[in-house]
């Protein structure tokens, strides 16, 4: 499987509550639902629904995973949503239990042992395993070298702070375009990989 990682950010690099005010305000972060003015349908919207058509599993955090859970089942009878909700989906968490996985076709990977599950399923036949959302493991799998393909829908707006993806390690890591759009709204749809040898 190809780990893909598909991330809604600024200009300056923060992925922080993309949908919704009350998503994440941790570290007091007031800009939730800075998405919207820039959303549209075609560009934006079908660089999303693509992502997902192609995926053969979605990869989350545990706090990205009960943003979801508590979404999508709600729009059953949506061709969309049902995609979201009958595609096997994977929580890497330390607190949730298997009790706790409301949300259809969900596993649990368990925090301790996450990296070796994730190399597991990296390594298993099929296609690709989405990642979205989800800073804190996004962060460790690009630090890991375990990201195949980075799609950034980079929004044309600073918010002057808050959740990246990016490690901070100081680390070099070179990318490649693989592929780019513009909406009129100024948002550019950017696919990069790992080039090669890095």
């Amino acid at each position: 499987m190809r780990i893909v990682v598909s991330e809604f950010i600024s200009l300056d690099g923060v992925v922080q509550a993309p949908g919704d005010p009350d998503e994440d305000r941790d570290g007091g972060f007031a800009h939730g639902g800075w998405t919207h003015p820039f959303f549209d349908p075609e560009i934006v919207g079908g660089a999303f629904a693509d992502t997902v058509s192609k995926a053969d599993a979605l990869l989350y955090g545990r706090r990205t995973w009960q943003t979801m859970a508590a979404a999508w089942p709600g729009r059953a009878g949506d061709p969309f949503a049902d995609r979201m909700n009958s595609l096997p989906k994977y929580v890497v968490s330390g607190t949730l239990t298997d009790a706790d996985l409301t949300w259809e076709n969900t596993t649990l990977i368990a925090a301790g042992g996450a990296l070796g599950r994730i190399r597991a399923l990296r390594g298993s036949e099929g296609g690709d395993l989405v990642v979205m959302g989800s800073p804190t493991l996004v962060r460790t799998l690009i630090a890991e070298g375990l990201v195949d393909e980075l799609r950034l829908v980079v929004m044309p707006v600073l918010l002057g702070g808050g959740k990246s993806v990016f490690p901070a390690d100081g680390g070099l890591r070179t990318l490649e375009l693989v592929s780019s759009a513009t909406s009129p709204a100024g948002v550019q749809v950017v696919t990069y990989r790992p080039a090669a040898g890095s």
